[in-house]
């Protein structure tokens, strides 16, 4: 794949892409972006979707290799990630641009925004492995916006991180392309996958994507045994009635497995959603009652105050205790079990 430079972009082309031409003489050269879900046809010169794949003479470049625009140390349950590497930091980062049009995204002044000479910062794969390393950090964390986007930049730094036994982390809306979730499944260690609804209208109407792609994401990464949690935001009359938790649970336990660690999330008034009211906590608490009585293991709330300790599914020993971000020591995890009863966990710890 070639690179080159424009203006102050590094630019990469892209491994997953169609061209819809056959002549190397036409003026259009359009090409289609087979990087995620959405397929984009892409005209000369134009961008995809997520404003991060370029046509250039038809070929397909990416205009976010080696640029970023955040990154900051984290705790790894702030992905949250609690089952994985427990009590680390990891070194998180992220740029501009989406795959989503999300009505109630968090992080709109990121993802809904494009790349120019003012607004990144350019950062090679050595840099952000040296850097998670003096910051004592046991894993990097691609996030803030969607890290599908950054493909070839996430790769070569996952094989360099490696190397230097560092995990290496996506936290996602799980809207890759069936091809590209191959190749990610052999850098990607661990992964957060939004689950937003389990309804393809919303899907359709709040997010611009479609349930059908993010559920079959999700078996993918389960079956490939990468490490795997999974966030629902629970926001008022859209996806907080019971009936909605049930279909979410139904597919965890009957598609992945009931080990699978749950994040209901609280939603707050964010972008343009702005006008909703915040998640009524009950809802919130009612959602991890369903999920423990249905059978999964290890549910948690975000974004409220709340009991977010591990207990042993079998025997209820408390495994680890959490106040916001902070854990108690692991002993009572021994490998892989609990301590008391010898439960097998699901747990990476090192």
């Amino acid at each position: 794949m070639n690179s080159f430079l424009l203006g102050v972009f590094m630019m990469k082309e892209s491994g997953f892409y169609t061209k819809l031409y056959e002549d190397d003489s036409s003026a259009l050269k359009p090409v289609q972006c087979n990087l995620c879900g959405r397929m984009c046809r892409i005209a000369a010169d134009g961008l995809g979707f997520c404003k991060t794949q370029k046509n250039i003479d038809g070929k397909l470049f990416s205009i976010n290799y080696q640029r970023i625009a955040s990154s900051h140390i984290d705790p790894i349950e702030k992905k949250p990630l609690y089952h994985f590497l427990p009590g680390s930091s990891t070194y998180s980062i992220g740029g501009f641009g989406c795959n989503f049009s999300c009505l109630n995204c968090q992080n709109y002044m990121l993802s809904m925004n494009s790349y120019n000479e003012f607004n990144s910062t350019k950062i090679l794969p050595e840099t952000i492995v040296k850097n998670a390393i003096n910051d004592n950090c046991l894993s990097i964390s691609w996030t803030y916006n969607e890290p599908t986007l950054y493909f070839d930049f996430a790769r070569e730094t996952s094989l360099i991180s490696h190397k230097e036994n560092l995990k290496n982390v996506y936290v996602s809306n799980g809207y890759m392309s069936e091809e590209s979730l191959d190749e990610t499944l052999k850098f990607i260690d661990a992964f957060n996958i939004d689950l937003k609804f389990f309804d393809d209208r919303l899907y359709r109407e709040i997010c611009g994507g479609k349930l059908d792609i993010v559920l079959s994401n999700l078996k993918g990464i389960y079956q490939s045994k990468a490490h795997l949690e999974i966030t629902t935001l629970l926001i008022n009359d859209l996806n907080t009635d019971e009936d909605h938790i049930r279909l979410i649970c139904n597919f965890l336990l009957e598609e992945l497995g009931s080990e699978v660690p749950i994040h209901f999330s609280r939603f707050f008034p964010m972008h343009k959603m702005s006008d909703k009211s915040p998640t009524k906590t009950d809802y919130l608490l009612r959602a991890k009652e369903i999920a423990m009585d249905m059978g999964m293991e290890y549910v948690y709330l975000g974004n409220m105050p709340a009991d977010n300790n591990t207990y042993c599914p079998n025997c209820g020993e408390l495994l680890i205790a959490r106040e916001r971000y902070c854990n108690s020591d692991k002993n009572r995890i021994k490998d892989g079990r609990c301590d008391s009863c010898g439960h097998e966990l699901n747990f990476i710890l090192d």
